[in-house]
C-alpha cells in the first residue's frame, strides 16, 4: 500500500481526499440524528460563542501569589478564579476527541504500520488544543464528572474525579459503533520554577482498535507555560512520547522539541516508526500546532543530508479561510499528510483562545434524555458564572464549593473512609517509580467506594500490566439517584 492511496499526498490533490475531510470543520451543526424537536420540528444547533466575552486579568498580578511558590505543586495552591478559563480539567480532557476522525480513519486501514501514523497523528492532535490556551482549568471537586456524547462523530466519553490528594482525573471514551475504545487517568503535576509554570501530565493513554484486536499506548509530553511574571505568555510541549503497539510490538517514538535559544525548534515534532524487528518504517515531523507528515526514511535522510534550502520548497497552507493559521512546515516532497489543524474562530482571542469544539463543551443541551448527570462540569456554578462573565459570583461559589468539599472530606476522615496520610504518601511515591499502589500498604485496603468514586475503580492495566483507573460501566444507563451531592 502505498502513502498517495492512503493519505493525501503533501503536493497534490489535498483537497481531493474526503476520507480526512471529517475533521471538525463544521462542529456547530448536526445531523438529523441530533435534532431537538418541540413539536414544530425546531433544530437547536451547537452555540458559536461564549455567553460573554473573557474576563480581563490586567487589574490583577500572579505575582505576590507565586512569589513563595517556587518549586511547589501548584494543584495544592488556591489560585483567584481570574486566572482561570471556564471549563473544568474534565472537560479539558475531553478535548482529546476533537479529531476523533483520525482514530476511525485508523480503523479502517488494513497496514498496521498506516494505522500507527494515523494514531501518532491523534496523540498529537490530541496536545493541540492547548496552543495559546493560557488560562488553567478549575480544579475538579472528588466525585465531579463530565459526559460527551456526540453522535454525529460516533463516540461517547465519561470522565470523573476519582482522587483529590493527589488529583486523579479518569476518562473513557467508546465508539457508538463498537469501532474503538480510548481511555486513561491523568494525574497533573504542575510546578512554578519563577518565570515559568510546568506541567507534567502523569497517566497512560490506550487506544484500542477493536476490529483490529490492537492496543497503543503512550504518555503525553510535558508543557511549559513561559513568561507568567512578565511579558507575553506563550506554550511549549516538550519531551519524548513513546507509543507501543502491543499487538505487533511496532513502536513510534515523538520528540517533541523544546524552543531553543533562538526559537528554531518551537512546536516542532519528528519522529520514526519501527517494525518489531526495529528496523524504521517511517519518519514523521511537522508541529503539534499546525500539522503532521509521513515520509520515507530514505527520502528524509536524503533530504536532510543534501541541505536543502527551505525558501525553494513548496509550502502549504491549512486552509483558504482568512482565519486559518500558516503552517510554516517546510514540506518534504513525497511527504503524506496526516493531520492538520482546524481554524479556530475569529474571535478565539476574546473567548480565552477557545477552539470551536471547546466553545460547546459548556453547553447544556436541551431535552430531558440529553441531561447529564447532577456531578457534571457543566452543573458547577462557579464555571457557568465566568464563562458569563460575572467574576465575583464565580469566586464567591469556587470558594463555597471548595469548603464544602473541606467538609465532606473531614467528615469522610471521621467515618475512616478516606485514606490515610500514609497511604496517600505511599500512592504518591510508587507514582513517581511508574507504578500505582491503588491497595495501600498502610495495613488496611483502600475503600471500595465512598459514593464518590461511582463509575472508576481501581485495577489493572492489562495491555501495560501498570495501575490504572477502569470504567465500570453503567453510566448511560442514566441511573443518577445515587449521585452525590457536591454542588
Amino acid at each position: 500500500m502505498n502513502s498517495e492511496e492512503e493519505f493525501y499526498d503533501a503536493e497534490t490533490g489535498l483537497e481531493s481526499d474526503d476520507s480526512l475531510d471529517i475533521s471538525f470543520k463544521d462542529p456547530l451543526g448536526f445531523d438529523s440524528s441530533d435534532q431537538v424537536t418541540d413539536g414544530s420540528a425546531a433544530v437547536w444547533r451547537r452555540r458559536k460563542s461564549l455567553p460573554a466575552e473573557m474576563i480581563t486579568r490586567n487589574n490583577f498580578s500572579v505575582t505576590s501569589i507565586l512569589k513563595k511558590c517556587i518549586g511547589m505543586e501548584l494543584s495544592k495552591i488556591a489560585m483567584p478564579v481570574v486566572f482561570n478559563e471556564p471549563l473544568s480539567f474534565l472537560q479539558r480532557l475531553s478535548e482529546y476527541m476533537e479529531h476523533t476522525h483520525l482514530i476511525r480513519r485508523a480503523c479502517g486501514l488494513p497496514d498496521s504500520i498506516d494505522r500507527m501514523q494515523v494514531v501518532a497523528a491523534f496523540a498529537v492532535s490530541a496536545v493541540a488544543s492547548q496552543w495559546e490556551r493560557t488560562g488553567k482549568p478549575f480544579n475538579p471537586l472528588l466525585g465531579e464528572t463530565f459526559e460527551l456524547t456526540r453522535e454525529e462523530d460516533g463516540y461517547r466519553l465519561i470522565s470523573e474525579q476519582v482522587s483529590h490528594h493527589p488529583p486523579i482525573s479518569a476518562f473513557h471514551a467508546e465508539s457508538l459503533k463498537q469501532e474503538f475504545a480510548f481511555h486513561g487517568s491523568i494525574y497533573p503535576k504542575l510546578k512554578f520554577w519563577g518565570k515559568s509554570v510546568e506541567a507534567e501530565p502523569k497517566g497512560t493513554m490506550t487506544l484500542e482498535l477493536l476490529k483490529h484486536k490492537e492496543a497503543y499506548t503512550w504518555t503525553n509530553p510535558m508543557c511549559c507555560v513561559h513568561n507568567v511574571i512578565i511579558g507575553k505568555l506563550w506554550i511549549e510541549q516538550y519531551g519524548t512520547v513513546e507509543i507501543v503497539n502491543h499487538s505487533t510490538g511496532e513502536k513510534c517514538v515523538l520528540n517533541f522539541r523544546p524552543c531553543g535559544m533562538f526559537g528554531k525548534e518551537l512546536h516542532k515534532v519528528e519522529g520514526y516508526i519501527q517494525d518489531s524487528s526495529k528496523k524504521k518504517r517511517r519518519v514523521i515531523y511537522g508541529k503539534w500546532t499546525e500539522c503532521m507528515y509521513s515520509v520515507e526514511p530514505k527520502v528524509y535522510e536524503a533530504h536532510k543530508k543534501a541541505g536543502a534550502d527551505a525558501k525553494k520548497l513548496k509550502q502549504e497552507h491549512s486552509c483558504e479561510d482568512e482565519n486559518a493559521v500558516q503552517e510554516t512546515v517546510t514540506v518534504i516532497p513525497g511527504s503524506a499528510l496526516l493531520w492538520r489543524i482546524s481554524p479556530r474562530p475569529a474571535h478565539s482571542a476574546q473567548m480565552y483562545n477557545f477552539t470551536n469544539f471547546a466553545v460547546t463543551l459548556n453547553e447544556l443541551e436541551p431535552g430531558a434524555e440529553r441531561r447529564p448527570a447532577p456531578t457534571d462540569s457543566r452543573q458547577r456554578p462557579d464555571i457557568r458564572a465566568m464563562e458569563s462573565g460575572d467574576i465575583d459570583s464565580a469566586s464567591a461559589e469556587k470558594e463555597r464549593l471548595e469548603e464544602k468539599q473541606r467538609a465532606a472530606r473531614r467528615e469522610r476522615f471521621k467515618d475512616e473512609e478516606e485514606w490515610s496520610t500514609s497511604c496517600e504518601m505511599r500512592f504518591e511515591l510508587e507514582h513517581q517509580r511508574g507504578c500505582w499502589d491503588l491497595t495501600g500498604q498502610c495495613g488496611r485496603e483502600r475503600p471500595a467506594g465512598d459514593g464518590l468514586r461511582r463509575w472508576f475503580e481501581p485495577g489493572t492495566n492489562s495491555h501495560t500490566g501498570a495501575e490504572d483507573w477502569l470504567y465500570k460501566g453503567g453510566y448511560f444507563d442514566r441511573n443518577f439517584a445515587d449521585c452525590p451531592d457536591i454542588y
